[in-house]
């Protein structure tokens, strides 16, 4: 009886003991360089990797994804025929875009959602490694202790019935080793599930993002074909677009400031509605560019007014991307002086959306400021953003709050930062202006969404 007693005991051990060196050969086998981590003397090992490094690498692996994405020629048809039933009209396809952007953004959010999940994800799992190596003594006693067993039984198992005090010494010992031995091997296995648990939900959240990726590559290709066919319906020649364009360019040149070009470009708007109502009949063929600018302008003024007042919108507008707010307005800018706007760190690549409804002001390039666009809000009030890589509309086209009005680039363009950033990520710098002059974008923001973004890590 007390040979069965000693070996059920035994057969236990080894029995939890078979589970940790399965599943401790599970993790050094996971990785090359598990094997010598495990070898590593407790001086040597290494520090946990920061969440810094942990966001990089989640970065990283984000970019290799979204590298690796490409729409297939059958689902790049199915798109081309869902643009092409649309009715071919500038409400429907403005009604189009601006629920394709809707829903590039609800991607966006979902995949830096499914990425900073994996980055925690991640800090869990060096969390278990650390500790399984920390414990590496442990764990080196307990399958020594099972090999012992295994190849030099204890005097227990071999004695003679009349041993009676060798008996009762090996169970002594065996009784002192077993309770050890399995209470190390609980807290053992306890990690090591607790670890194949995680990479479970890693290698789940990671398919959940190549998911997202994908979708978002598919709207951002719907959202192209929508643009170029909303840019089919523009009713202004290609020639009067590049004969306005050029005016535009060179008014920036001459303005030496943000409120300059702001001043220049609606005086510009007001001097050529006088020039087409004070034209003659005569004249009407020669002023005919100019006609038609001033009525497009008139047009778009009088669908402002009968907007709702850009003051009384404080609360409720959205953020022209996704992203987070790494700057704002009021902040020292690291010269001196304080930061005229708000800046948004935003995903590679985002879709920049208007803020309200507006006038296109100006849209181009301008000093320090990259690719800027300046919408007119009414009543004297201005949305300025900059730093994109390419810009969707044109001056003096009428948009939509929601509306797609550009791109940003895939890294930061470091003269588009008001102010020193180290990660290099894209910045959209924003900034609203009264009468010419800045003004806090803090009270417009809805509240949940600024919050959300402001706070979003």
């Amino acid at each position: 009886m007390k040979f069965e007693a000693h070996k059920a005991i035994l057969d236990s051990g080894k029995h939890a003991l078979s589970c940790v060196v399965v599943l401790t050969l599970a993790l050094v086998c996971a990785s090359p360089a598990r094997a010598q981590e495990m070898v590593q003397p407790p001086n040597q090992q290494l520090a946990p990797e920061s969440l810094d490094a942990k966001r990089a690498q989640t970065l990283k692996e984000l970019e290799d994804l979204t590298g690796q994405i490409s729409l297939s020629s059958e689902r790049v048809a199915t798109l081309d025929n869902e643009i092409a039933a649309l009715k071919k009209d500038q409400t429907s396809i403005t009604a189009a875009l601006i629920q394709s952007a809707k829903t590039e953004k609800k991607l966006s959010e979902d995949i830096a959602s499914f990425s900073e999940k994996l980055t925690g994800l991640r800090e869990q799992e060096d969390g278990i490694k650390n500790s399984l190596k920390e414990r590496r003594g442990a764990l080196a006693e307990v399958l020594a202790a099972l090999q012992r067993m295994g190849l030099n039984p204890p005097p227990a198992l071999l004695v003679r019935p009349d041993d009676a005090l060798a008996s009762v010494r090996s169970a002594v010992l065996l009784g002192a080793v077993v309770p050890e031995m399995r209470q190390q091997t609980e807290v053992l296995i306890a990690d090591l599930e607790e670890l194949t648990r995680i990479r479970t939900s890693i290698s789940e959240e990671r398919g959940r993002l190549t998911a997202a990726l994908s979708s978002q590559a598919e709207e951002k290709k719907r959202l192209d074909l929508l643009l170029t066919e909303k840019q089919k319906l523009q009713t202004t020649s290609e020639g009067t677009r590049q004969a306005e364009q050029q005016r535009a360019e060179d008014l920036a040149k001459r303005a030496t400031s943000l409120r300059d070009l702001i001043a220049s470009m609606e005086q510009d708007m007001q001097e050529v509605k006088r020039a087409a109502d004070a034209a003659s009949a005569q004249e009407q063929q020669k002023l005919a560019a100019s006609q038609q600018r001033a009525d497009d302008f008139a047009s778009n003024q009088d669908r402002l007014s009968a907007q709702v007042n850009f003051a009384s919108l404080k609360g409720h507008l959205s953020m022209p991307a996704v992203g987070k707010l790494v700057k704002h307005f009021g902040d020292d800018d690291g010269l001196g002086g304080a930061v005229q706007g708000d800046t948004l760190e935003t995903p590679a690549g985002a879709t920049i959306t208007s803020p309200t409804d507006a006038v296109v002001l100006y849209a181009g390039a301008f000093r320090s400021y990259g690719q800027l666009l300046i919408l007119d809000a009414g009543n004297g009030y201005h949305v300025v953003l900059a730093g994109m890589k390419k810009i969707n509309v044109s001056q003096n086209q009428f948009v939509l709050a929601g509306e797609p009005v550009g791109v940003m680039n895939e890294q930061l363009i470091a003269s588009t930062a008001p102010v020193p950033m180290g990660n290099g990520a894209p910045m959209l710098y924003i900034e609203f202006r009264k009468d010419t002059k800045p003004v806090n974008p803090a009270p417009w923001w809805a509240a949940r969404l600024a919050g959300r973004t402001a706070n979003d890590t």
